[in-house]
């Protein structure tokens, strides 16, 4: 099959669909198909066959950064669905009505287009405006033939705001990669609680600071035996260095600021997490970090008890924390640090519970979808 990959956004930026439509597509090479990227401008793409159909702008929206595209060239759109002949599109939602839904309008009468929905809105602004964006796009839906949603939040989601009934295929992780992470030598004098994500204050980096100094102030001695590493950046460093500087002073822990990490740290990193934690806020569908660090053999994994992160971790108990209530995070910090047999249960049911999310097991699912929806087009073309 020909298939080509959908996103209003940059693919050359290390966020969660662009991670998703990477190993996708990897994936789907691997097997010999064909595989393109119709996106907004991406110079530092390493991916072949990348169609660059629109400058993008940086906006804020769900309390994230992201771009969204300018109005694309319908003339360059039509000129590469003529060209290429697409056997699928798969669009990547929700999307922009000036690129990826120009393209759907665009798509040949034998192309199938499938959906994957990923968001989940992050408060009454967000959730308003993307339910306006559904009603937008109602003609543009009924183009598609499948909608997919990464979790069981993003699969309400697209019902609720968008009408859309869909089938969930979580989000993917290629094991093997981060079965290849080692914890770092340098770190290995004492429990590491590592934290990866950007430093904004919906994925939670500063009320991990107040669990940790909770923690601290209940159990002054866990200064001398863990270690707080953070990792990412964002327009938040500089606000919780100066809440570490406190911290440090106060208690002498050892807190680590990493800086972003590139694909190739991350799995080090996790590795050496003796606690991986995700306080997240909200604002998402899944959470593809949280099935890296499992992969990467992360002791224990906890994350914000929002309806994505539930979606992973609900169904081990112990697993989901409250960012907003310092001592109730802290105390469950520290009976996993603690409780050898508590740290034992918990690794143990992640360990099996991440292998459901491997490439390996759900590309072959999305193949599956492919192969069934293409054969019900009219005039689909045999390869």
């Amino acid at each position: 099959m020909k298939i080509g990959f959908v996103l209003d956004d940059r693919l050359d930026k290390p966020d969660g669909v662009q991670q998703y439509v990477k190993l996708v597509g990897s994936w789907l090479s691997g097997r010999g198909h064909e595989v393109h990227y119709l996106v907004g401008d991406s110079p530092n793409a390493s991916q072949t066959n990348v169609h660059h159909l629109s400058r993008t702008v940086g906006v804020k929206f769900n309390k994230n950064r992201m771009a969204i595209p300018l109005p694309a060239s319908k003339k360059q759109i039509n000129e590469v669905l003529k060209r290429e002949h697409f056997d699928v599109l798969h669009v990547q939602m929700p999307y922009s009505p000036h690129l990826a839904g120009r393209v759907v309008r665009a798509a040949e009468p034998q192309t199938a287009v499938v959906g994957t929905f990923h968001i989940l809105p992050h408060g009454t602004l967000s959730s308003a405006g993307t339910r306006a964006l559904g009603a937008y796009l109602r003609r543009t839906n009924k183009r598609f033939d499948r909608f997919i949603s990464v979790s069981e939040a993003a699969r309400i989601f697209a019902r609720s705001h968008f009408g859309i009934n869909s089938v969930v295929l979580p989000n993917v992780v290629e094991m093997t990669t981060y079965k290849k992470g080692r914890p770092l030598a340098r770190y290995s004098d004492r429990q590491n609680i590592v934290f990866l994500g950007r430093l904004v204050n919906r994925k939670g980096a500063p009320y991990l600071l107040k669990a940790y100094s909770s923690l601290l102030e209940a159990h002054p001695e866990m200064a001398k035996t863990t270690r707080l590493i953070v990792c990412g950046d964002g327009a938040e460093r500089a606000q919780l260095e100066q809440t570490v500087a406190v911290i440090t002073q106060k208690y002498g822990a050892e807190i680590i600021f990493t800086g972003f990490l590139d694909e190739t740290d991350k799995p080090h990193y996790l590795a050496s997490a003796t606690v991986a934690v995700f306080p997240s806020t909200g604002g998402e569908s899944f959470g593809i970090v949280l099935i890296e660090a499992m992969a990467a053999a992360a002791g224990v994994v906890l994350g914000g008890d929002n309806p994505g992160y539930s979606s992973v971790l609900g169904p081990i108990n112990g697993t989901l924390i409250d960012p907003y209530n310092a001592r109730s995070f802290a105390a469950r910090l520290y009976a996993i640090l603690s409780d050898s047999k508590e740290f034992k249960r918990i690794h143990e049911a992640q360990y099996e519970l991440v292998k459901q999310f491997d490439i390996a097991v759900v590309g072959p699912k999305i193949e599956a979808l492919y192969t069934t929806v293409l054969a019900a087009r009219p005039h689909s073309i045999d390869n």
